[in-house]
């Protein structure tokens, strides 16, 4: 399988990376960013550093052809690329909903379109949003509300395009909560976080469960069109072990 790994600087796209570069099915990883991507720093010696390839893309909104050439001939995609909620009041709203949203659909509409090996198989997206990101807008939550049905449209637009393109394409939207990394923040931050996490009710998953799940379900097709946060966590936690069984 030829993997495309959208956003692929960012801390969960390092962790799917280092994951993918041990898994057997993963052929070829196409690590995409505006920045070169490096071999994560943790993998171990017995990963296959060669399936990497970094592919550096300045504008998400206008691919090159020598980036579509990149793209030709893969399998699926795990779409990481997006603006934190921490950091979306920091950037001027259009520019949050550009990269957020019409990335998001300029992405899948370039990626379904590029040359495939084979088309017994669909295209598989998987558009990794938020916990409390929300469809409909009558139901905008009260906190980030703009923010959480923006991410809400993007959702909806991924999976209708995927709706649209007669069994070419197949979409899933990972919705994780508050996601762990160890080491990640300090004492403080992290009483701080759980404290937030049982003010608003967003679950929490680790980093390894969200990449494992991502994995599992780019290669072995989607359980179901929308995974929860608990969907995550139980997936990954079973992609896990059965990683630790085989190695």
């Amino acid at each position: 399988m030829k993997l495309i790994v959208a956003g692929s600087t960012g801390f969960v796209a390092t962790e799917v990376i280092r994951q993918a570069l041990f898994y057997p099915a993963v052929t070829s990883i196409v690590a995409l960013a505006r920045r070169e991507t490096t071999i994560p720093q943790n993998v171990g010696p017995d990963a296959d550093a060669a399936k990497l390839k970094s592919v550096v893309c300045e504008d998400f909104g206008n691919y090159p052809e020598s980036v579509k050439k990149e793209l030709a001939g893969a399998d699926a995609c795990i779409w990481l690329i997006a603006v934190t909620p921490s950091k979306q009041n920091k950037m001027p709203w259009g520019e949050v909903r550009k990269i957020c949203l019409d990335y998001t659909v300029t992405g899948i509409e370039t990626m379904g379109q590029m040359p495939r090996a084979s088309t017994d198989k669909p295209f598989r997206f998987i558009y990794t949003s938020g916990a409390h990101s929300e469809r409909d807008p009558s139901k905008k939550p009260w906190l980030l509300g703009d923010y959480c049905v923006m991410r809400g449209e993007a959702e909806s637009r991924v999976l209708g395009y995927a709706k649209k393109s007669g069994g070419a394409i197949e979409a899933c939207v990972a919705k994780p909560g508050l996601i762990d990394a160890p080491g990640r923040t300090g004492m403080v931050m992290n009483a701080v976080r759980t404290v937030g996490c049982s003010i608003i009710g967003l679950p929490r998953v680790d980093v390894s469960e969200v990449a494992a799940t991502l994995l599992d379900q780019a290669i072995k097709g989607f359980e179901k069109e929308t995974l929860l946060n608990e969907d995550l966590v139980r997936i990954g936690q079973k992609a896990l072990a059965d990683q630790q069984k085989d190695s």
